[in-house]
């Protein structure tokens, strides 16, 4: 097996593992403020996600400067036996504020993969191959989600949520094992020689500036999704945590495929072409979720939000890797991710409040509002003239 593919697998297990990880707690949520257990208050679920976003941001910019003196597999290691960990913790929580505390300590592992495995991912799969690879890695993140969202609901509805976390404890570190194994002979060079300074961070920031609208509309999308969706479906319209945790595997579901075809798509339609048709599409589904009054509608607002959102981020991620110099890819990972953090951390704390005062639909079209605005700034104003030299690697 070629070293390239060795580290694809890898990585796709790692992002597998990471991002499952990141929905099996929030699944619980709903079940804890339905039983008044830990958590009583929709702007409490704002508070655990925004502090849990902004740790994670906190500790990528930390990362990819230290990173630099650090073996990868080292740092994979501390990352999915932490994760591992973590779950194992927070089953113990007595009180709201040790929730809170373990979350954070859960965050903090979580912020490895997006910063250094998808570098690395960049890294080993220049020019044209950049859109498979990270179509696959990214289909492999969203595939773990999918499988959390199904068997965390499922989990938790029959044997308590205790025991959802745990299985899933247990899942990640055995997946994290493999990755590791998979690697840990691979030499991985580290960039001693290129210093990360203020002048690197804002020349990479310039060659990012296209698709910054993007990837704050993407971060927000997920955050209200992950953290208020289940709660949309649980407490709006009744539907048991079990089968919430399947409609929402069904949303990712879709996107798992449509990341996985990315590559073809790509190919046949044009990167540009394709990423403003999923901007667009997505925010009108967000419209249709906000305004149901009933469950299937909802459910299949969120199935057509599936398809549209999940092409957006390998879109911006090949962008990413096919602009920006190998050495500079690790602090062009972190700050796109860091991007999704933010615009995540702020509309999820944005969104527990409005919930508490207007119901839980109303996030939703706040978000589509704001994402109207968004698709008109980065349509029209981010990629103006189609000959724009920033767009190049987008239109590829």
């Amino acid at each position: 097996m070629t070293i390239p593919r060795r580290l694809l697998i890898s990585a796709s297990l790692f992002h597998g593992l990471n991002d499952a990880a990141t929905v099996a707690i929030p699944m619980v949520f709903p079940i804890l403020y339905a039983e008044q257990i830990l958590i009583v208050r929709y702007s409490q679920i704002g508070l655990l996600s925004n502090f849990g976003l902004l740790t994670t941001l906190l500790f990528q910019i930390l990362i990819v400067h230290a990173s630099r003196r650090w073996d990868y597999r080292i740092v994979h290691a501390w990352s999915f036996v932490g994760i591992s960990l973590s779950l194992l913790l927070i089953p113990l929580s007595s009180s709201y504020w040790m929730l809170f505390s373990l979350w954070l300590l859960f965050r903090v592992f979580v912020s490895f993969y997006h910063t250094l495995g998808m570098a690395w991912v960049a890294r080993t799969h220049p020019e044209q191959g950049i859109d498979f690879a990270m179509g696959v890695q990214s289909g492999s993140g969203n595939l773990g989600v999918v499988l959390a969202f199904i068997s965390a609901g499922f989990l938790a509805q029959r044997f308590g949520w205790p025991t959802s976390l745990r299985t899933w404890a247990a899942v990640c570190f055995v997946l994290g094992l493999i990755s590791f194994l998979l690697v840990r002979n691979m030499a991985f060079e580290k960039d001693i020689n290129h210093r990360l300074n203020m002048a690197s961070w804002l020349q990479t920031i310039r060659r990012m500036r296209p698709v910054i609208i993007g990837f704050l509309f993407g971060g927000a999308c997920w955050g209200m999704t992950v953290y208020f969706a289940p709660s949309l479906l649980h407490h709006k319209f009744g539907i048991p945590i079990g089968r919430t945790g399947f409609y929402l595997a069904l949303w990712i579901g879709i996107g798992t495929v449509m990341t996985y075809l990315f590559g073809s798509l790509s190919l046949r339609f044009g990167r540009l072409r394709l990423y403003k048709l999923s901007f667009g599409g997505a925010v009108l589904s967000l419209f249709l979720i906000g305004c149901a009054d009933r469950a299937g509608l909802a459910v299949a607002g969120l199935c057509v939000f599936g398809v549209f959102l999940f092409l957006i981020y390998p879109a911006l991620q090949s962008f990413v890797g096919n602009s920006v110099p190998a050495v500079h890819q690790s602090q062009a990972f972190s700050f796109a991710a860091n991007l999704s953090m933010v615009s995540g951390a702020l509309i999820s704390l944005f969104a527990g409040f409005i919930s508490d005062q207007l119901g839980i639909s109303s996030p939703f079209l706040v978000l589509g509002g704001l994402g109207a605005a968004a698709f008109v700034l980065s349509v029209f104003v981010f990629f103006p003239l189609r000959n724009a030299p920033s767009a190049e690697g987008i239109k590829s």
